[in-house]
């Protein structure tokens, strides 16, 4: 690949948050010079459903030759950033109390069509965290339940779901944050498991979504000493690429969570982070909090940098770019729509009566 076309691809690596409810002009510029892999939906880019298709309909088609990601958090709970008219889930752990796996599914099924319907193409969803720690406020109700058995059976049921309906799913957040009492948003938590408890609890849900094709995995800006003493699990080329892709077999697309998180931040420039997370072995990056198309610019030119100099291996960017190509050509092979669906279409799929059904049925195990 000449220079110019690497700086042609390098954005694909890059899924970024924006302000306000239409895409910037700063973003279509960053698009155009590097290409982009994505874009991520918050509250804060949210009104109507009619508005949020189209704004999914134009983010999809930053980079015509190959489609953007549209992605969103939306587990269920208090993370969802889609409210009403789309259907409000419980959260997670009441699929795990119910035990049910028909009843995950029927979730994962009305969660992807929703998301569908307006041009969502990515959930960061399910968590597969174990929650083994009460006193772990970030995941807390997130989790499906605090036993990695169940954890495995109903996440991956979710995934399986999601997927058939054409949403590309993301379990997170590799290698387990289930067991942490801070939270990576302001500091690095500390996971102090040795590997052999590790195998058997944390990684078992993971297991279990590569087993069911997950297209996805998202990285924990977690320390762990057991497995790298110097580096958070993100940056962690014996975590990322020694386990998640070598141990575990896990073929997919590996996201890091948002590099502006202070877990990170604290320690790393966004541009720094983003050099040694690809070369860890991830094959996207998330900024998020940050804005900022300079700072979104910056981190690119960084990695080219980092190939040029040879700090980054050449090839391991090529491996991240094939894995995205590969994992858009499974969920975004259906060309974009002439235009947006029009709002009656929308009101037939959102909050429609089958899917209140079944939250309601999972908020009897709330």
């Amino acid at each position: 690949m000449s220079p110019s076309a690497l700086r042609r691809q390098i954005g694909q690596l890059l899924l970024v948050g924006f302000d306000g409810q239409q895409i910037p002009v700063e973003l279509k510029a960053l698009a155009r010079e590097f290409g982009l892999g994505g874009v991520v939906i918050f509250a804060r880019n949210i009104a109507e459903p009619e508005q949020v298709a189209e704004l999914c309909y134009e983010a999809a088609r930053l980079v015509p030759e190959l489609p953007a990601w549209v992605s969103v958090d939306q587990e269920g709970g208090r993370v969802a950033r889609l409210k009403a008219p789309f259907t409000e889930w419980p959260a997670a752990v009441t699929l795990g109390r119910s035990g049910d796996e028909a009843l995950a599914t029927r979730f994962g099924r009305a969660l992807a069509a929703e998301l569908k319907a307006v041009g969502i193409t990515l959930d960061f969803a399910p968590v597969l965290d174990v929650h083994t720690n009460p006193k772990n406020a970030v995941i807390g109700d997130r989790a499906i339940s605090d036993k990695a058995r169940d954890v495995a059976r109903i996440g991956a049921a979710v995934i399986r779901a999601m997927q058939e309906e054409g949403v590309a799913a993301c379990g997170k957040h590799f290698p387990g944050h289930g067991d942490t009492t801070t939270d990576s948003h302001f500091e690095l938590p500390l996971v102090e498991h040795p590997p052999e408890r590790l195998r058997e609890v944390e990684f078992l849900p993971f297991k279990a979504a590569i087993d069911a094709g997950v297209a996805s995995i998202m990285t924990a800006h977690v320390l762990v000493p057991a497995l790298d003493d110097k580096r958070p699990a993100t940056l962690s080329k014996r975590i990322i690429t020694g386990i998640l892709r070598q141990e575990l077999g896990y073929q997919g697309v590996i996201l890091s969570d948002d590099l502006v998180m202070k877990a990170i931040a604290d320690e790393y420039t966004v541009p720094a982070a983003a050099v040694l997370a690809i070369d860890a072995g991830c094959d996207g990056l998330l900024i998020c909090q940050d804005t900022d198309p300079g700072v979104q610019a910056a981190t690119l030119e960084a990695i080219i940098h980092a190939v040029e100099d040879e700090s980054l291996p050449f090839a391991r960017v090529e491996d991240a770019l094939k894995r995205q190509r590969r994992a858009k050509e499974r969920f975004l092979a259906v060309p974009v729509a002439a235009r947006p669906p029009n709002a009656r279409t929308l009101r037939d799929t959102l909050g429609r009566g089958e899917h209140r059904a079944i939250a309601d049925e999972m908020a009897r195990f709330a």
